[in-house]
């Protein structure tokens, strides 16, 4: 048994970012758009017969070429229903391309060497905005023979660069030229970092123009000098660099073992008891031959062996200054990551944990 001592003093760190990595505009959003296609091309991986809605929509598609076929004489696996989506950015002009990403909607196996045929994106209010086709790029693969198979990642999701042609213009694009103030919004919410990001615009501008509305919400006036062609001054705010305050929190993914814990993490004095019992198992097998006159026959017998051991008892002590220090000292100790996601959700409890612990 290892005991813990941690004796834990966190010290605050600022780190500056950007404001166009920081926040956003207000009203100056992208247009999330979809739609239903159908993927050719593929290697007998696509949608099997028992997908109808595949059958009946490449039936149509052929019919409106003026080739009339049944349901029952479409056979093929070469063919893939998909869903198509992709963001329009605001200031998006017709004629422009974007990336759309393309993933299976049925029972296919894979979509590799698959081609998207012409799908018309719509958003929520059923207007066509875009119009999508193109060859597939998977970021995986898979291939079987002879009843064997092997794959890399997902191979039903791809994606399709600037595979889609912006037929209509953003319904959500703001006319930022006839704004006389600009509302950013933070990502994450945080009274500190708005006071600090309203802070820093001014000294940037050499004027009061920006004020904190609430933890969200940054207000800033538009400069006279600026009144009509507001793009210098949105230029100058969005590189300007904001010293950034984050709540202190923990993440924890308990399936793999991954502990992420911020500079503002602190443990205050507390005593950990970790047991270290090993259990071992070892198998040996072993053959009983039979005396060939008794005429017997052979039998296999398994011999188990159960070892369990304790580790000595040890009284450890852990004192840092950084979170950096404490994961120094538990690797020190031997604490494996999953022992480590024990021991935090053990401290947690305990109110010694003075952060946000959220498991994955």
């Amino acid at each position: 048994m290892v005991w813990l001592l941690f004796c834990f003093f966190s010290i605050q760190q600022a780190f500056a970012v950007r404001v166009k990595d920081l926040a956003d505009i207000y009203g100056d959003r992208t247009n999330l758009v979809f739609g239903y296609g159908l993927v050719t091309g593929l290697k007998r991986t696509g949608d099997s017969n028992r997908n109808l809605a595949t059958i009946k929509a490449m039936t149509k598609r052929l019919q409106g070429l003026g080739i009339t076929l049944t349901p029952m004489e479409l056979r093929s696996r070469n063919v893939a229903s998909v869903m198509v989506t992709a963001e329009i950015p605001s200031g998006a002009r017709a004629g422009q391309k974007v990336d759309i990403l393309v993933s299976s909607s049925g029972d296919a196996v894979s979509l590799q060497g698959g081609v998207l045929q012409i799908t018309p994106l719509q958003a929520s209010d059923g207007q066509t905005y875009a119009i999508a086709q193109g060859p597939i790029v998977l970021g995986g693969f898979s291939a079987s023979q002879s009843g064997s198979s092997t794959q890399k990642n997902h191979t039903t999701t791809g994606r399709i660069p600037l595979g889609a042609v912006i037929e209509t213009e953003n319904p959500n694009r703001l006319n930022i030229q006839s704004l006389d103030q600009i509302d950013y919004l933070l990502r994450e919410p945080d009274f500190t970092t708005a006071q600090r990001m309203s802070d820093a615009i001014n000294a940037a501008m050499n004027q009061e123009i920006a004020v904190a509305v609430d933890s969200t919400a940054i207000a800033v006036q538009v400069p006279k000098e600026f009144q009509g062609n507001i793009v210098p001054l949105l230029a100058q705010i969005e590189v300007v660099d904001v010293q950034v305050d984050r709540a202190a929190k923990v993440v924890i993914n308990e399936r793999t073992g991954t502990v992420v814990m911020g500079a503002a993490v602190s443990i205050e004095t507390v005593a950990i008891a970790h047991g270290g019992l090993t259990i071992e198992i070892q198998s040996q097998n072993t053959t009983s031959q039979p005396n060939p006159v008794a005429q017997g026959q052979t039998v296999q017998n398994q011999n188990s062996q159960v070892n369990a051991n304790e580790q000595a008892d040890s009284l450890q002590l852990v004192s840092g200054a950084t979170i950096g220090d404490l994961v120094t000292a538990l690797n020190q100790l031997g604490v494996k990551p999953r022992d480590l996601v024990q021991i935090l959700v053990a401290i947690r409890e305990a109110g010694a944990l003075n952060a946000e612990l959220e498991i994955l």
